[in-house]
């Protein structure tokens, strides 16, 4: 389950398209994730997938007709207008924006969209030239500016034989969409600093020392701000995980290559968040050639790495700090130490000795200690649902930053 989506009514809006396929597959990825997913095709969509294949992963009617006396002797439409949250749009053919764009409602899925209140979100798929042509440009900023949500095509084949934008967007893409149209806007316009993952130091050119982090906490955190208005800058250590569409995103090697870039992006953050796993030490006078084990027995020396999160503490001036501890015992006391020692206004601590909480897996059970006293413990949750606790933590401090602000003198 996903809390973001749990519960939502999602009326997914399917028009005619070779990737009509894949809208099967976001109508399974709903559902798993709490959703109620209402369908509603056009006659174009059903000649590539069938009614009863998009009912049976639903669990619900699909609407086909507008003039059907079975599907509207309830005035089908307009109930399902009534009933969503979010009104989705996947695939989006460049016929069904211009009709959008147009206030066109000829069959059931364009009545609905006219009738629905609700946030509208659309991932366009189709032929390059059709998406490149002027129409279809003026038609999707027309939509924009009333608000839709769009989420981009990708670039690659096309199943036309071209290549070029047009490819609908990933399954995780459409729903991040419609989770971030489901959110608050409740952080627009604070400027959110991350750091992710971890980094490597080099032994020689082949080998590095590194650790177990996946950056998958930080990526949640990236994302649940971006969800709630936030603009985002994600400083990056060498992750296996797809870049987030619409931020900046900063990739980064070793820990000196993370201070820099988040020393260098300090003055446009109001909210720093550490989570990456930086290495403390690097290896002093790493080899510029691969050692041999035959030609020699190496000794590594150590040297330590700048700490990031003392040296922003010490620049910090009314942002917010958050700081995280990876630790494996004494979890509150090695946390609050470094709470006052960062000049931290949180620290976000966990278990890593927790097979469960710890490295590389899409659970965390995490503990929020606050420089005035306050202690939270999240319990075992998802790293997407830890950071929607970490960012309620976070607005809670921005008042107090804030009035801390305009208290000082001019």
């Amino acid at each position: 389950m996903d809390p973001r989506l749990e519960n939502r009514t999602i009326v997914l809006g399917i028009s005619g398209g070779i990737a009509c396929y894949k809208a099967c597959e976001l109508v399974r990825r709903l559902t798993q994730a709490g959703a109620q997913v209402r369908v509603a095709m056009t006659a174009s969509a059903r000649q590539f997938v069938q009614p009863m294949t998009l009912q049976t992963l639903s669990m619900n009617p699909v609407a086909t007709e507008l003039f059907d006396l079975t599907q509207e002797s309830e005035i089908g439409h307009i109930n399902l207008a009534r009933a969503a949250d979010a009104l989705v749009i996947a695939p989006a053919t460049a016929n069904i924006m211009a009709k959008l764009a147009h206030g066109i409602a000829d069959d059931v899925l364009t009545t609905v969209a006219l009738a629905c209140t609700a946030p509208l979100v659309i991932a366009p798929a189709m032929n390059v030239q059709m998406w490149r042509h002027v129409a279809t440009q003026t038609n999707l900023k027309t939509l924009r500016e009333r608000g839709a949500h769009i989420v981009d095509p990708g670039a690659g084949d096309l199943a036309c034989g071209e290549v070029g934008e047009g490819r609908l967007a990933e399954t995780e893409q459409i729903i991040e969409a419609i989770a971030a149209s489901l959110t608050p806007r409740s952080l627009q316009g604070v400027r959110f600093l991350i750091t992710a993952g971890p980094t490597r130091e080099p032994v020689d050119p082949v080998r590095y020392l590194t650790n177990r982090s996946s950056g998958k906490m930080g990526y949640a955190l990236a994302r649940a701000a971006q969800r709630r208005g936030a603009q985002v800058t994600l400083v990056s250590g060498p992750v296996s995980l797809a870049p987030p569409a619409g931020m900046k995103l900063i990739k980064v090697e070793t820990a000196r290559e993370m201070h820099d870039a988040v020393m260098g992006e300090l003055d446009n953050s109001d909210v720093i968040i550490k989570s990456a796993a930086v290495a403390d030490f690097a290896v002093a006078g790493a080899s510029e050639k691969k050692l041999k084990r035959r030609e020699t027995q190496p000794t590594i020396e150590l040297t330590p790495n700048p700490d990031i999160l003392a040296a922003v503490g010490k620049k910090k001036g009314q942002r917010v700090l958050v700081g995280f501890a990876a630790e494996t015992h004494d979890l509150k006391k090695y946390a609050r130490e470094k709470l006052r020692e960062k000049n931290a206004d949180l620290f976000v601590a966990n278990d890593v000795a927790r097979a469960d909480a710890g490295f590389d897996v899409d659970t965390n059970q995490v503990e929020l200690f606050f420089a005035d006293g306050r202690e939270e413990s999240t319990g075992l949750l998802s790293k997407d649902q830890v950071a929607e606790r970490v960012l309620d933590a976070v607005e809670s401090l921005l008042p107090e930053i804030h009035r801390r602000s305009n208290e000082m003198p001019a």
